[in-house]
């Protein structure tokens, strides 16, 4: 590694820690994560358990957050939801990533007809709002999380396409470049040893980005039943569950509710600081 990539590296550490709604963000994401992941130790009941004495409890010492409309441990499904709405916000930006910036890469560095249909292609899919082809392609796969993780990574594979286009167009005539063909460098390799690795800062961001919006589509997936099917926990599908119950059991959409709205405050206050951390022409 070389010292002016160490050197770039740092300041761009500095600098997103110097943005304190950044780490905010940080904190917010990591909190979230741990908790998905060490959901079976601190869950303190099972999240399937049914109990027709304990329906639409009030949050108390046996049940923190209350319980659902069967008598389920809200704690314990929150936490386990959490794992849900994390693996198709992640799972979903990987499948948008693996589709969108090949096509991107090919479409920038070759250009000419390759470029016209894969950028025909990326303005028709462009042209139909995200969370409407979401749900089109969820209602044709069929009701289940990997399905909806599909439909909403191939629903965001444009903006990824269309980013990293636009990024290669503006690195590929670079002098580093041009001397990489003088030297006979094979176009495969110049592709990815040369322009990927520069093209990456504005994808990190956006993917940090569409992984917000891709939860907020998992739940509203869940919400009209596309998503996690019952009884597996899903911060979706409660709501959809907790909208009947909201005067007599107002905690069933709070806290699914919060939760949703706090886990995607943090990555979207993560990416922007990200964008200005490793954007050089963003000053502190």
């Amino acid at each position: 590694m070389s010292a002016i990539t160490i050197r770039s590296r740092n300041r761009a550490w500095a600098k997103f820690k110097a943005n304190r709604l950044a780490m905010l963000g940080a904190v917010l994401v990591l909190f979230f994560v741990v908790v998905a992941l060490i959901a079976p130790l601190i869950a303190g009941a099972d999240p399937f358990k049914t109990s027709f004495t304990a329906i639409r409890k009030a949050p108390s010492a046996a049940h923190w957050l209350g319980t659902d409309e069967l008598g389920r441990d809200l704690f314990s499904r929150m936490l386990f939801g959490a794992r849900a709405s994390l693996m198709a916000g992640l799972v979903s930006v990987l499948i948008a990533l693996a589709v969108g910036v090949p096509l991107g890469l090919i479409a920038g560095y070759f250009g000419k007809w390759t470029d016209a249909v894969i950028s025909r292609f990326t303005e028709a899919a462009l042209a139909i709002p995200f969370l409407i082809l979401a749900i089109a392609l969820a209602a044709f796969l069929g009701p289940s999380l990997i399905n909806a993780m599909i439909a909403i990574g191939v629903s965001a594979a444009p903006r990824f396409i269309r980013i990293t286009r636009g990024q290669v167009l503006a690195v590929k005539n670079e002098d580093y470049v041009q001397s990489a063909k003088a030297l006979g460098a094979s176009d495969t390799r110049i592709i990815l040893r040369h322009i990927l690795p520069n093209v990456m800062p504005p994808l990190i961001v956006q993917a940090t980005i569409t992984i917000a919006t891709a939860i907020i589509a998992e739940a509203s997936l869940s919400f009209l039943g596309l998503g996690l099917q019952p009884p597996n926990p899903s911060w979706g599908s409660m709501l959809n569950t907790a909208k009947n119950f909201m005067s007599q059991a107002p905690w069933m959409s709070i806290f699914p509710g919060s939760a949703i709205f706090l886990v995607v405050l943090g990555f979207n206050l993560l990416g922007d600081g990200l964008r200005d951390a490793l954007d050089p022409r963003q000053k502190t």
